[in-house]
């Protein structure tokens, strides 16, 4: 394997573990007292106060697209902001599953914003990826939808994600570090609107430890790298590989909840969960498939 596939493999690798651990440090900072909103405003505005301005030229350079880029970086900040609140409210590894659901939106936004073809295997994604969500939601008597804020919150996270990977396909000649910057003001702007909303939130900041405010700064280094970490290595490494590497994220997540919470998978979940994974899997293979029709046309 060359050294910069290495590298950018390496990389995915680093951001999906990362992301599948990162929850259980939220959850300590909301032990200690520090809200959702706050410790998800932190977590982003050091990476962008430390390093943001590194990469304003960059911006510059974008800004006929500044619209687009304003898009994905509200769609962005609201899929890390509803993440965060989600995994402090709910069980992880469900929190994580709606959140993949993601390939169903993708296939519908890829649809509305980009007019792609829904290909055979975008059929295939869609029916997996809502089976699965049926499978996993599903009680006798009741409608299959989400059972709390938190299982919304994630379903959510999906859906803004998907919006801003479908727009960030748009933006294909912005530069890396222009979009990692533009996530981290997506996710400040939406935090510092629900600080106003929540004031109290920030109450913690008279009595915070120094031990809180050191693992703030340690879960706001970890974000800033693994932005980094994703840019870097979704450039260099085919679509259906990278989706293959993010699933570790669940992996790590159920291995960890299981020790570090206690949470526990029923069969429903399992078999949610495998449609899910299968769907986002078939979703590399429809860009595939995509990229060959058009290559052919």
């Amino acid at each position: 394997m060359p050294t910069h596939r290495f590298f950018a493999v390496a990389s995915l690798v680093y951001a999906a573990t990362l992301w599948g651990l990162v929850w259980y440090p939220y959850r300590l900072l909301h032990e200690s007292g520090v809200g959702g909103i706050a410790s998800g405003f932190f977590s982003y505005a050091i990476p962008l106060l430390l390093v943001g301005w590194l990469h304003g030229r960059a911006l510059l350079r974008a800004r006929g697209q500044w619209a687009w880029l304003a898009a994905m970086g509200l769609a962005a900040g609201w899929t890390n902001l509803a993440y965060v609140l989600a995994v402090l409210e709910g069980e992880v590894v469900r929190v994580l599953l709606l959140f993949y659901l993601s390939p169903l939106w993708t296939v519908l936004f890829s649809r509305l914003l980009l007019h792609e073809k829904l290909n055979r295997a975008g059929w295939a994604v869609m029916a997996l990826a809502a089976g699965g969500a049926l499978a996993m939601l599903w009680q006798p008597g009741e409608w299959p939808l989400p059972a709390n804020r938190a299982e919304w919150l994630a379903l959510s996270a999906g859906v803004a994600f998907a919006a801003s990977n479908v727009i960030s396909r748009h933006l294909d000649g912005v530069a890396e570090g222009a979009k990692a910057v533009t996530v981290w003001a997506g996710v400040v702007v939406l935090t510092v609107v629900g600080l106003l909303l929540r004031p109290a939130e920030l109450d913690f900041m008279a009595a915070a430890e120094t031990q809180t405010w050191l693992l703030m700064i340690g879960v706001a280094l970890a974000i800033g790298s693994m932005t980094y970490a994703v840019q870097y290595g979704l450039a260099r490494v085919p679509a259906n590989q990278a989706i293959v590497i993010f699933l570790s994220e669940l992996v790590v997540a159920a291995i960890a909840a299981y020790f570090l919470s206690a949470e526990r998978m029923g069969l429903q979940e399992w078999i949610g969960a495998a449609m899910i994974i299968t769907a986002s899997l078939f979703s590399g293979h429809m860009e595939d498939d995509q990229s060959k029709e058009k290559r052919d046309a």
